[in-house]
Order: structure tokens, then sequence, then C-alpha cells
């Protein structure tokens, strides 16, 4: 009869100890060597132990390196302010647009008002990617985002302010999926 029920405990689940922002993205430390920042599915995630454990083995997840790294310094730094971090994405996409697209818009002297965009952009923002460019969109699983449909609807953009609507649309599901969808985990500093 004296044992005492912690209900609170029940009613509401507690963040695990390597929280370190729950949104608008979840970041947590690794508990794990990584020197790169790992994105993972959120399920996946979940099963690993918060408590701060060596993990034995990792579930399948991204390791965001090359290009992508930057990405997610980028995001990183500025994960409390979802505006910001929309508006960073954007960039994002537009520069991936730049490297890994081809549209009739961009054949034309217009390419210019768009890297006249874009390194503005990059100047307001403070971001830089360095290395290989071959990526710089986070993965996204297929059952998730259909990648080729996005580039598809990229490709047959007719002006550059349609091009920019496909982007800023195309990026901005990719933000609320990546936010739904997955954890990330920063880089592991030993201790």
């Amino acid at each position: 009869m004296g044992k005492i029920i912690h209900i609170q405990g029940r009613l509401q689940k507690l963040p695990p100890d390597n929280l370190i922002t729950s949104g608008p993205w979840e970041f947590r430390r690794a508990c794990w060597r990584t020197p790169f920042f790992t994105q993972m599915l959120r399920p996946l995630a979940e099963k690993l132990d918060p408590s701060g454990e060596p993990a034995a083995s990792i579930p399948p997840h991204f390791t965001l390196n090359r290009g992508v790294a930057c990405t997610i310094q980028a995001m990183y730094a500025i994960r409390r302010d979802e505006m910001r971090m929309r508006q960073t994405y954007y960039l994002v996409g537009l520069t991936d647009c730049m490297i890994n697209q081809v549209n009739p818009v961009l054949r034309t002297d217009i390419l210019r008002a768009m890297y006249k965009k874009v390194f503005a952009m990059k100047a307001d923002f403070n971001i830089h990617w360095h290395g290989s460019l071959d990526q710089v969109l986070l993965p996204i699983d297929s059952r998730f985002y259909d990648d080729a449909a996005y580039r598809s609807t990229i490709r047959s953009a007719a002006t550059l302010k349609a091009l920019y609507r496909t982007i800023r649309d195309g990026t901005d599901e990719m933000f609320d999926i990546l936010s739904l969808e997955y954890i990330f985990f920063c880089p592991w500093l030993g201790g």
C-alpha cells in the first residue's frame, strides 16, 4: 500500500537526454562516434537508447558529408528560427537548380538574374558550400517525396517566375517532410 505511483511519467513522454532542439527540425547529440551529421528516420531513431550510452549498432541512416554537410551545418546554426530555415532551404533549392538541373530558361541571359539572387542570398545568410557540390539538398526517401517529379517540373518551367515558384513549393514540401519524418544527429564530440 505504501508504493507511490508516478502518473506524470506515464502521461507525457519525457524528451530524450540527448535532445538539442525538438523543432522545427529535431536535432540530437549522437551517442556513437561520427565526424558527420547523420539523418535518420524518426521511428528508427526512437529505438536508440536516449541515455547517452554508446550505441551497439546504428540503424540505417544517411551520413551527411560533402555538399550536404554544408547544408546541414547552416540549418543547424539557425535551428531555432523556422522562417530563416525555410528561406535557407529555398536557397539550397536554388543552388541545386543551378548545379544539377537543366532548364531552357537558364540557357538564356536570365541565368544572370538567378546567379545574382543566389549570391545575394548566400551573402545575407552567410552560407557557403565547400568541396564537392554533387548534392546540396538533403536526402529524402522516395516513399515520402517524388524527387523525379520535382525535377521534371523544374525542367518544364517556362519562365523564371515559374521556376522560382516550383523551387519554393518543392523546398517547402521537403522542409516539412524533413521536419516530420527525420531526426538529425550532430557529430559525436566524445566524452
